[in-house]
């Protein structure tokens, strides 16, 4: 299964928007607190089956868009996998995570 990804700096522009994306933070609750593009969800990698209801009522909401990050991209590449094989598309991956982002398109942001 292919999935998407989305460019830190094309991810800087689509929050710059009126519209911008929904996010997903699968890192860890730590993690979270460090550094996070908001308005973020935090659902935890290991979290994701049981909140797959949550996440597929979530999506919708918000248009059925929606990208997934972590800290270097790994976790979040699983996670829309994961998504996609529970019938949940139009996920994008960070490449790179929030790290990537960090050094690409926001250097407010310290990469850990």
């Amino acid at each position: 299964m292919i999935v998407r990804e989305i460019e830190p700096l094309q991810l800087k522009a689509l929050l710059s928007a009126e519209r911008a994306p929904f996010l997903i933070d699968v890192r860890q609750a730590d993690e979270h607190e460090l550094v996070r593009l908001d308005p973020s969800v935090l659902i935890p990698l290991m979290e994701l089956p049981q909140r797959v209801e949550e996440i597929r009522a979530l999506v919708s909401s918000h248009g059925g868009e929606f990208v997934v990050y972590c800290r270097s991209g790994g976790r979040s590449a699983q996670a829309v996998q994961f998504l996609q094989e529970q019938g949940i598309s139009g996920g994008l991956n960070l490449r790179g995570g929030i790290n990537a982002y960090a050094k690409e398109a926001d250097s407010s942001f310290t990469p850990y």
